[in-house]
């Protein structure tokens, strides 16, 4: 769909809505965040076994201490992103985000002691917050109130297919040549291409300005658009925004526990790195590429019936993790591949609600504190996973985990409603 263009400044082109409209710039950020995705793959598979083997750790809960740090970094990062866009143009914050991801494959390569790993996971919430953030904003801003879903499908495919093939590729490469330093490295390429490619890069102020002028309405004029609000207001008092922030956490706190659950779990049934890097790569590889069908369909049918779907497939890929426990490996690709197709179709479908149910005056602040509580199920996740470990066992872990995530899919299908005016 093309909207009306907002009038030619000199040296300045035109500025539409729309993804055919703006492909090039949608196309470049897209394979900007394939790099930003690629970047926290490279942890996937390798650095819960590096605190195991490596630094001798014994406690689950030290362990999974690196994705605790990591997850609530990039969730008060995502909560400032929003603020920061009144202040900043989104370019500059994506620029900084890669400034910050600079050191993180090298202290991951070379880290002295454990307290290392966790500055590095500090640091890549850092540029995930930033970064993932920006390359979100961005592309809604590109295309407008009609493709939101396919455009979050389609950058939410590219970061997470980054994610899975390098935990893929991570895990073969230390079967060859060890946890440290080769894998690690590979983060090197990922931060030069993403830091090149982002000065590329033009800002999308215009197009917010565009899309605020031919809104159907403003908001009412007692209606608080500061990020203290909209936190309270995306966080408890719409319904739809309280659904979609509680799935989100949720559907991360999976995330964050198979990351330092299953290479733990499936190790002490007897797989290799190889096997367990692609269990971790399957994973986020469906979840990825998954979101692109999911995105349109979102758009097509709605929201809610994704989320709601996606919840209870996810339930159901923790169960199958255990039920198949005698065959480890059929029981890691098969959990694997549920989990990632459950979380391809909320994924989208969370951003694009979010999305219809925030005016654009203060829908990065929105976004940014629905990513907040999302990215909070990192950190929730690995805390709850080294926790129940340690005192229960991995599997009573899963278990709990499975428990949560259906009991997320029933909140959301009364509390999400949808956009009628999409």
């Amino acid at each position: 769909m093309t909207t009306t263009a907002m009038p030619r400044q000199p040296d300045r082109p035109t500025v539409r809505l729309g993804l055919r409209e703006n492909r090039l710039q949608f196309t470049l950020l897209v394979v900007v965040n394939i790099a930003v995705g690629g970047l926290v793959g490279l942890e996937r598979t390798t650095v819960p076994l590096i605190g195991t083997d490596v630094f001798g750790l014994t406690s689950d809960l030290a362990v999974f201490s690196f994705i605790i740090a990591f997850g609530l970094t990039k969730a008060l990062t995502n909560l400032a992103a929003g603020a920061l866009t009144a202040r900043f143009r989104r370019r500059q914050l994506l620029l900084t985000g890669w400034l910050f991801g600079v050191p993180v494959p090298f202290m991951l390569a070379w880290a002295p002691s454990w307290s290392w790993i966790i500055a590095a996971n500090v640091l890549l919430g850092l540029n995930q917050g930033l970064a993932w953030s920006m390359t979100v904003n961005m592309k809604i801003d590109l295309v407008g109130p009609a493709r939101r879903g396919l455009a979050t499908g389609l950058n939410e495919a590219a970061g997470y297919t980054a994610v899975g093939a390098t935990a893929l590729l991570t895990g073969y490469l230390a079967t060859s040549y060890g946890l440290r330093p080769v894998p690690e490295l590979l983060g090197v390429v990922f931060v030069t291409a993403g830091l090149a490619l982002s000065l590329t890069v033009r800002d999308t102020a215009a197009h917010v300005a565009l899309e605020l002028a031919q809104h159907p309405k403003s908001p009412p004029g007692d209606e608080k658009t500061g990020l203290a609000a909209t936190f309270v207001r995306t966080s408890w008092r719409d319904r739809s925004l309280r659904g979609a922030s509680q799935a989100g956490l949720v559907n991360n706190l999976n995330d964050g526990l198979t990351w330092g659950v299953f290479p733990l779990l499936f190790t002490d049934h007897g797989l290799g790195l190889a096997a367990i890097g692609l269990i971790k790569g399957i994973y986020p590889v469906l979840w990825g590429i998954g979101q692109i069908p999911a995105g349109h369909l979102a758009d097509r049918i709605g929201r809610k019936p994704l989320v709601v779907t996606g919840m209870l497939v996810q339930a159901a890929g923790l169960v199958l993790a255990l039920a198949l426990l005698s065959h480890p490996l059929l029981a890691g690709v098969l959990s694997a591949v549920v989990l990632g197709l459950g979380t391809a179709l909320v994924y989208p479908a969370l951003i694009a609600s979010v999305s219809d149910h925030a005016h654009p005056a203060w829908r990065t602040n929105a976004l940014g504190t629905y990513r907040f509580w999302r990215d909070i199920g990192y950190a929730a996740g690995a805390l709850l996973a080294g926790v129940l470990a340690d005192s229960l066992g991995l599997n009573a872990t899963v278990i709990a985990a499975a428990v949560l995530t259906a009991a997320s899919g029933l909140l959301a299908a009364r509390w999400i409603t949808e956009h009628t005016a999409r």
